[in-house]
């Protein structure tokens, strides 16, 4: 079943890209190679709105990036972290961290912890007892994954990762799963745990590898962050994991309800009771469909009741600040829209004097999220979200009280998408929205032979859309 097309109302704000609507799609080659200098790229400065993995293969495209993820996932060794020590969920932001360390032969430091902060313990049949073998190994220092790393950093790392251990057997009787547990993440969370800040246990992460990453968390918190999503047909999911890839999941040891589901008797809200979610990637490919298409996304509270956080102040600084925003490939409603759905985020991005350019990457295809999406499907969900009103409904009239509702084009003004991609492209739509297509070309290829995107096509989308607006 396709959604139905949104329509947004262009009531009280002008539209900037209605004398370019007609213009023809712009067509770019991919040509050289990745790591190739870009003066016009290495002089713009981007805001990457992303989730932890979709943005990873274009990452290269942005010399100067400040990258904004959500912390709401609540799958891979994430939700083990979250159930027994809770927090925020930090694998998105420790995938990135990763993959921003900077490239370096085989046998050096930056290797050597790109290895060990990458790695996942065991999984599969006997996998507790292996991954706990082999996490023995790491704290204690003695595993070969240490090899190549100053002892200076290496002390440093496994300091947190002693201190990690120390935290899980406080907590003992919630039986955490080493399972498939990522060690980045691990370090991750102890850094957090014992700052009590994740913005500092970033830093710690980008200090020890070197890797200077600039990457905000969507919100500032040390609670545990849940998303939730309601369907056209008002049935609500929460959770990344239930939204997005619903997976087998072993049940809580200390699960007190029969079912690994409990219901709230208020509204008819699902929530999750389970341990270490195992997500692998073939579980997004062949999905299971959802009963109706995702009509908006929310925030909730531990109660299961809808709260409006207010994102981080570097977040809304950034949009202040950088020349080019950009809405990166990826999950649309578990890896976009929740850095989308908080108070303040649609004045700060419709009014920023910064912004040259707001470019959306649509996805090459569609999955269990937004099946049955065209481009301008996912035009209007970005639009549609960013003009929902994120606080306690007022009470009287006044100006404060009153409701903007911005046109598309304040929120998107291209759209960069592959040729060959299997989400239909209406360009004539696009440009009565006031967004402008431009379809790249990359030699990347899944098995089925659609399209991906490589740093290459992005960086030359991203240098096409500069000259369109002057960044030269």
């Amino acid at each position: 079943m396709a959604p139905p097309q949104s329509v947004i109302t262009n009531t009280t704000a002008s539209d900037p890209l209605q004398a370019q609507a007609q213009r023809p799609r712009l067509k770019i080659h991919a040509q050289g190679v990745v790591g190739e200098s870009n003066e016009s790229n290495c002089s713009t400065s981007y805001l990457v709105i992303s989730g932890g993995t979709g943005c990873n293969a274009i990452c290269a495209a942005f010399a100067r990036a400040c990258y904004v993820l959500p912390v709401s996932d609540d799958g891979g060794s994430s939700s083990e972290i979250i159930r027994v020590l809770g927090g925020p969920s930090i694998g998105d932001i420790r995938s990135r961290l990763v993959r921003l360390i900077p490239p370096a032969p085989p046998g050096t430091t930056s290797d050597a912890l790109r290895i060990l902060l990458g790695h996942r313990l065991p999984s599969g049949i006997g996998g507790e007892q292996r991954a706990r073998e082999e996490w023995r190994s790491i704290v204690e220092g003695k595993s070969n994954l240490w090899d190549g790393i100053p002892e200076d950093r290496k002390e440093m790392i496994r300091g947190f990762l002693v201190y990690f251990e120390s935290e899980i057997l406080r907590r003992a009787h919630k039986n955490f799963s080493f399972v498939n547990g990522s060690i980045g993440n691990f370090l991750l969370a102890a850094a957090q745990s014992f700052f009590r800040s994740l913005p500092s246990a970033i830093f710690l992460f980008s200090s020890i590898t070197n890797s200077q990453a600039n990457i905000v968390p969507v919100i500032a918190t040390n609670h545990t962050v849940t998303i939730a999503a309601e369907l056209m047909d008002g049935t609500h999911l929460v959770g990344q994991c239930e939204i997005s890839h619903p997976v087998s999941r072993s049940p809580s040891p200390e699960d007190e309800y029969p079912s690994s589901l409990s219901f709230d008797t208020i509204s008819p809200t699902v929530i999750s009771r389970t341990q270490n979610v195992h997500f692998e990637v073939k579980s997004k490919e062949s999905y299971e469909r959802l009963r109706a298409p995702i009509n908006r996304l929310y925030y909730i509270n531990s109660y299961g009741h809808e709260i409006h956080p207010v994102p981080t102040p570097e977040y809304i600084s950034g949009v202040n600040s950088h020349e080019i925003l950009v809405y990166s490939c990826g999950s649309l409603w578990t890896s976009i829209i929740p850095c989308l759905a908080l108070r303040g985020v649609a004045s700060a991005i419709a009014n920023s004097h910064s912004l040259r350019a707001k470019v959306l990457f649509l996805n090459s295809k569609n999955d269990r999220e937004t099946e049955g999406y065209t481009a301008a499907t996912y035009i209007q969900a970005i639009a549609r979200t960013l003009n929902a009103r994120y606080q306690r409904d007022p009470f009287g009239l006044g100006p404060d009280n009153a409701a903007t509702t911005y046109p598309v084009s304040a929120f998107v003004t291209h759209l960069v998408h592959l040729r060959g991609c299997a989400v239909h492209v209406d360009v004539t739509r696009a440009s009565e929205l006031g967004v402008r297509c431009i379809e790249v070309e990359s030699e990347a290829r899944e098995a089925d032979g659609i399209p991906l995107y490589d740093a290459a096509c992005a960086k030359n989308a991203l240098k096409q859309i500069g000259e369109l607006v002057g960044l030269t």
